[in-house]
């Protein structure tokens, strides 16, 4: 990689981060913390950094926007939930990347979106199931059963829901993305 596209790779993922935090904050500060919206949001950042910036820009953003935003206080009030988090983001970001940038040219590129948003989001709802309603409540943090209950809910479904609202605005959004991306190179 030369310089001119190390500079770019840097500036874009930090922006896309720097968009993330903010949209979280400002979208959580305007809707008591709506996780359909919140999440929607953060879903749909991940997305269009992984296809306009490419997998390490995506992949970025997915392990470090949870830390981040935890850091600025809009993230999850349990530290030991981030990193699972980070890998449901990871999981997210790898499935956009290997069906819509890795498939073959000769397929329709809204077929592949449309894959890629179905897999993506059923995908990282099952890791985030898994990973935080299953092992970590549980397991790490031992709440009792009304407070894990109550955090179990919003990693379950509503992940499900998020990363497909996330997917569907980042579809209608990328035929324009990708007109400003091709004009920054």
């Amino acid at each position: 990689m030369n310089t001119n596209k190390t500079l770019l790779w840097i500036t874009r993922t930090a922006v896309l981060i720097a968009l993330l935090i903010t949209l979280q904050w400002g979208l959580g500060a305007l809707t008591a913390g709506n996780q359909f919206i919140v999440g929607s949001a953060v879903n749909f950042v991940l997305i269009i950094a992984v296809i306009t910036s490419g997998f390490f820009s995506g992949f970025t953003v997915a392990i470090a926007s949870p830390f981040m935003a935890f850091l600025v206080g809009v993230g999850p009030a349990k530290l030991l939930l981030i990193p699972f988090i980070s890998i449901g983001n990871a999981v997210l970001v790898i499935v956009w990347f290997l069906l819509v940038k890795k498939t073959p040219k000769n397929i329709n590129e809204y077929t592949k979106q449309i894959v890629a948003l179905v897999a993506g989001a059923v995908l990282k709802f099952i890791t985030l199931y898994f990973l935080i309603v299953k092992y970590a409540i549980p397991v790490l943090l031992k709440l009792p059963e009304g407070p894990a209950a109550v955090m179990s809910a919003s990693f379950s479904w509503p992940q499900l829901v998020t990363a497909s609202i996330g997917g569907v605005l980042a579809i209608l959004v990328m035929p324009v993305m990708n007109k400003i991306t091709k004009r920054a190179e």
